[in-house]
């Protein structure tokens, strides 16, 4: 079963190598792609549908009903804003569709504050070669495919 992820944020698709933390930079948490989002306030979408396995304000898991869990992590470091700038419109637990608004924020906001608002979309737990699809770098808006899990 395969399992087609689209862009949480509208932006510049980018290489997970680009993402400025090795966790992520050298794929430690999974293999995906990342997002250089544009402009100012935005909303942040779930990239499958599925059941929100994870929920903070600066990052978010989906879980589709075949299992395959998407990382959604908006910035890196934002851990450290607190959620100051972040607002949850969903609950831990909810089953949400794909496109469906999690969190507003505001990527310039964030580099305001001295962090990267690349955003990484990472496949948890699966080996690299299960995406297929990948999306060549360039301008996405949200819901756009970014890769397909091939579970």
């Amino acid at each position: 079963m395969s399992v087609e992820v689209g862009s949480p944020v509208a932006g510049l698709a980018t290489a997970l190598s680009e993402v400025p933390d090795p966790v992520f930079s050298q794929a430690m948490v999974g293999p995906g792609v990342a997002v250089q989002p544009a402009g100012g306030r935005a909303e942040a979408v779930a990239p499958v549908a599925g059941t929100l396995a994870t929920l903070h304000p600066h990052a978010f898991v989906v879980a589709s009903p075949g299992g395959t869990a998407i990382l959604v992590h908006l910035g890196i470091d934002t851990v450290k804003l607190k959620g100051e700038g972040f607002e949850l419109h969903v609950a831990k637990g909810d089953v949400v569709e794909a496109g469906q608004r999690i969190v507003t924020w505001d990527p310039a906001g964030v580099e305001s504050r001295g962090y990267s608002s690349i955003c990484p979309v990472v496949a948890l737990d699966i080996p690299p070669d299960a995406l297929i699809d990948l999306r060549e770098d360039g301008q996405v808006v949200a819901g756009d495919p970014l890769f397909t899990v091939d579970a």
